[in-house]
Order: C-alpha cells, then sequence, then structure tokens
C-alpha cells in the first residue's frame, strides 16, 4: 500500500476524480485535497455527494481571484500538505489551475506526478487551460493520456517518456452515473420537461464570458430558437449576465429555463434525455457524445476532435447563425459513428492505478523538507531546514 495525494478543485475533476478514487482506495491510502476553485455549494458540495466521493481530507478554501492569485494560494497549501503528508506521489487531472498548482509544488519538491488527460490540446494559447496542461505535462512522471491523439500530441512534442495510454476516466464516471441517474434524479418531472424534445447548455468558458459581444450572440441564438431550452447557470456567467444587460431578454422568453448548477446526477439525466447539448466545456462535449446526444459546441476549437471526427459534435463558436444553422441539422448528428475505442470500456480507473502502482518500488521522495519559524520583527516568516 502506498500513500497517494489526489488534488481537485473543479467540476470537472470532481466528477473524474469519483471512479478513480474508488479504484485507488482498494489498494492504497488516497489523501483528497479540495483546493477550493469552485468554493461555490452548487458547484461544489452538490457534485461530492452526486458521485459518492469521498469528503475531502483538506479544503485549502482559496476562493476566487485572478489566475496568478488563485494558483499562487493553492501552491502554498499544496506545497505544506505534501511535506507534512509524504506520498509517494501526487495526482492532477485536467487544466484548471488546481491541476496546474500540483503540478508545480510536485515538481519543485521532486515528488513523482501522474497526470490524468495528458496530452490533450487545443491549440490555443489564448485559453488559460491551455498553458495549465502543457506546464503540467512538461513536469510529469506519468502522462496519463485517454486517446491515441493525446499520445500522437505528447509525441509531437518530443515527450515519450512515461506515456501510457489508459483510456478516458471520464466514461467510467458516465457509465457509473448512467445506471443510477434516472432511478435517482427527478429534474425532468420537476422542470416539466418532455425526453427528447428539449436543449441544455452550458456557457462559463472566459471567452465566452467576458467577451460581452460572445455572450450576446449566444443569448440571442437561445432566444430566437424555439425549442425549450434548459440553463443551469454558472454563478459567474449569471454576474456577467447582469452586468452586460442580457438578463431581461432571457428573462422575457417563456421557453428558456434558467436554473442554478444542477447536481451530477440531474445533469446526465438532462444530457441522457436532450434533443441537444450546447457548450463550451470540453467534458460536457464528451458527457452528450458518451450518452449519444448531439452536440453543438461554442467554440472554434476543441481538445476532443474525436467527438467532431465521430459526427456527433459541431464547432460553432460564438455565432448566432451558426449555432442556429447547427441545431437545424441535429438530426444528421444521430447517425453518425459511435464514439469511442477499445480502451473506453469503464475500466480506466483501473489501468490508471496499475500505472500508479509502478511508483511503489521508486524510493520514498526526498524533497526539501522546512519547519516554519515564528516571524521576525520585520513580520518575515523564515523558512529553516528540518
Amino acid at each position: 500500500m502506498m500513500k497517494i495525494l489526489s488534488i481537485v478543485g473543479a467540476r470537472p475533476q470532481f466528477v473524474k476524480a469519483a471512479p478513480l478514487s474508488r479504484a485507488i482506495r482498494v489498494d492504497h491510502e488516497e489523501i483528497l485535497i479540495h483546493t477550493g476553485q469552485h468554493y461555490d455549494e452548487s458547484m461544489s458540495r452538490v457534485f461530492f455527494d452526486g458521485m459518492d466521493l469521498p469528503a475531502p481530507d483538506f479544503n485549502l478554501g482559496v476562493g476566487s481571484g485572478s489566475h496568478a492569485e488563485q494558483t499562487a494560494r493553492m501552491l502554498v497549501g499544496i506545497e505544506a500538505l505534501i511535506l507534512s503528508e509524504r506520498p509517494v506521489c501526487v495526482v492532477v487531472d485536467g487544466e484548471p489551475n488546481s491541476a496546474l498548482a500540483g503540478a508545480l509544488a510536485a515538481g519543485k519538491l521532486n515528488v513523482p506526478l501522474a497526470h490524468v488527460e495528458a496530452g490533450l490540446r487545443s491549440f490555443n494559447r489564448s485559453m488559460p487551460e491551455e498553458i495549465n496542461r502543457i506546464l503540467t505535462d512538461r513536469v510529469s512522471t506519468l502522462l496519463l493520456c485517454p486517446t491515441q491523439t493525446a499520445v500522437d500530441n505528447l509525441r509531437n512534442e518530443g515527450i515519450t517518456n512515461g506515456v501510457h495510454l489508459v483510456g478516458d476516466v471520464m466514461f467510467d464516471a458516465a457509465a457509473w452515473a448512467a445506471n443510477r441517474a434516472d432511478a435517482h434524479s427527478d429534474v425532468i418531472e420537476r422542470l416539466g420537461l418532455v425526453r427528447g424534445q428539449f436543449l441544455l447548455a452550458t456557457v462559463h468558458r472566459a471567452s465566452n464570458t467576458d467577451d460581452p459581444q460572445n455572450l450576446a450572440r449566444i443569448v440571442r441564438a437561445f432566444v430566437k430558437q424555439t425549442k425549450t431550452l434548459v440553463w443551469p447557470v454558472h454563478p459567474r456567467t449569471r454576474k456577467t449576465l447582469e452586468l452586460h444587460g442580457l438578463s431581461p431578454m432571457l428573462e422575457a422568453a417563456p421557453h428558456v429555463i434558467l436554473t442554478d448548477p444542477v447536481g451530477y446526477l440531474d445533469f446526465v439525466a438532462l444530457t441522457m434525455h436532450a434533443a441537444c447539448v450546447l457548450t463550451d466545456s470540453g467534458g460536457v462535449q464528451k458527457e452528450a457524445c458518451f450518452h449519444k446526444t448531439p452536440c453543438v459546441t461554442l467554440r472554434d476549437e476543441t481538445e476532443w476532435v474525436e467527438t467532431v471526427q465521430s459526427g456527433w459534435n459541431q464547432l460553432v463558436g460564438a455565432d448566432t447563425r451558426r449555432i442556429l444553422a447547427a441545431l437545424e441539422s441535429i438530426d444528421q448528428c444521430r447517425t453518425g459513428s459511435v464514439l469511442g475505442d477499445a480502451l473506453w470500456d469503464g475500466n480506466a480507473s483501473q489501468r490508471i492505478c496499475a500505472c500508479l502502482s509502478e511508483l511503489a518500488n521508486r524510493p520514498e521522495p526526498k524533497g526539501v523538507v522546512v519547519t516554519l519559524t515564528a516571524r521576525s520583527s520585520t513580520g518575515t516568516r523564515f523558512a529553516t531546514p528540518a
């Protein structure tokens, strides 16, 4: 048995951490850290409950802030926990600031790092997430890739050591949830929806929410189309809708249902029974395709090229006419090929654990261990060798 320190902080990480945590805890000790990147109850606690994810052992409570502020506060807290817990390895997932902070802390303390969803690339460096995933891959010991495309991306960048094709842990989560959503969720009835006759939308990416023109174009498309549209609104997105004066337009559209973020099983039920999903999320694109629901992605690029190649996903950007045209053609998506490959079988978590077990025979990490002295008369706190 070895000690593994897992770091989560954002909604997609909670979803993927659930099946992986269950697999890790069969043979190993897991210390789960929640950075608090998503600190709102509707974006955090509901996902721990809905996915049966164990309560975090530590919550850093970093809250909101700029990318620099968030990452810096996480880095301080994660470093202290690595030093006190002395794990054999650190596991991070995806590309949120929580992943980058964990990667930097582990790398600087010479603790092996495993990156779940390594090798993904949108090739759009204006996205903070793209910078995070590139930097995280550079310092990882194990690069755990969900697709052959991800492996190829790393090879093209000269990275081959420690690369493993393990499949997609989000598929594990989706398969687990699909068997429970209809039995444990009443969201369809609660919102008065008809299965297969409504649209589901999510919008949270900064390129859309922080650009008033992009956000307005998306809202106009949502209002102009005629199907019932359910939009669980991210707290940050709700603020920007109000800031840019777009809330009245939505409130005046009787076919648009704005809700607070919903729990994971509710979201899966909505995804499974929607006529189409409209999103700028990377993970939601996949979840829609896993459940054979057509997807319209409100971006011009995607890390998950397989979803487009399969015919289930269309990239339209934040363009009103393109969004409306895509919605007119969603029935054609249902003739696309089934998304997936031999490694998308619900067993990615077990393959990841097999890779992590390879680290068990490594020497104990010899990071820089420090103790903190009292503050000096100038208020500065010094670190001295233990």
